[in-house]
């Protein structure tokens, strides 16, 4: 007699058929646990369907491990293998031209969702349009010498240089003299002491003191506020 459809030897004898393949009682308490079917439950029902040579099973030790039937499944020719592989070859094909289809047509959509639209096209213009008019009006000043940076600032800003120009060059000076000492009489050869002590002059890393000192030379020829 064939166990009702809702009951728990009906379920677990559908999933023992639907995989096929080995399973011991904790696996299929796994995957029924939406049934809400507890283990000792699923335990009764392979052991009752195994008795009543529903499924097959075979002891491990302690270990069950149960399979559905064999004889319950209509076991495929060679012709019939080698349609079935046709067929599956068949439908790779389609799935791999289904998937590079799927790949033009994101890498279209990225294409299309990079491009602006018009509402923002139309709205960077008017930002564009905004800045252009910032930007000459800024030029117009110049040109009719209007002084963009008070005189107070200016000399606050020239006065920092100078310090920091100053300080650069004293520190430049007591290096050299600190060097010329150690190198004097060294045995080595200078070039080499200071690429194996790591030191870097100015001229190594692209930096001059003297343009530095340059930039004050027109801020002190020319009379303060212009």
């Amino acid at each position: 007699m064939a166990p009702k459809s809702d009951s728990a030897e009906a379920i677990v004898l559908n999933y023992v058929n639907e995989q096929n393949r080995p399973l011991n009682a904790q696996n299929v308490a796994d995957a029924l646990q939406k049934f809400n079917l507890k283990k000792a439950a699923i335990q009764k029902a392979l052991d009752n369907l195994a008795e009543a040579a529903k499924i097959s099973f075979k002891e491990y030790g302690k270990q069950k491990i149960y399979l559905a039937r064999q004889d319950q499944f209509e076991i495929p020719n060679t012709e019939e293998l080698n349609q079935m592989k046709e067929k599956n070859a068949s439908i790779q094909q389609q799935l791999e031209e289904q998937k590079k289809a799927s790949s033009e047509v994101e890498s279209e959509i990225k294409s299309l969702q990079s491009n602006l639209t018009m509402e923002q096209i139309c709205e960077r213009e008017v930002n564009l349009r905004a800045e252009v008019k910032e930007m000459e009006n800024k030029l117009t000043k110049l040109r009719g010498g209007v002084t963009l940076v008070r005189p107070e600032e200016r000399k606050a800003v020239e006065d920092i240089l100078s310090e920091k120009i100053s300080q650069w060059r004293k520190r430049k000076r007591m290096f050299k003299d600190l060097w010329d000492t150690l190198t004097e009489n060294s045995p080595k050869d200078p070039k080499e002491f200071k690429e194996e002590l790591g030191i870097e002059y100015d001229e190594d890393v692209g930096v001059s003191l003297q343009s530095y000192s340059d930039l004050l030379q027109p801020a002190k020829k020319r009379p303060r506020g212009q």
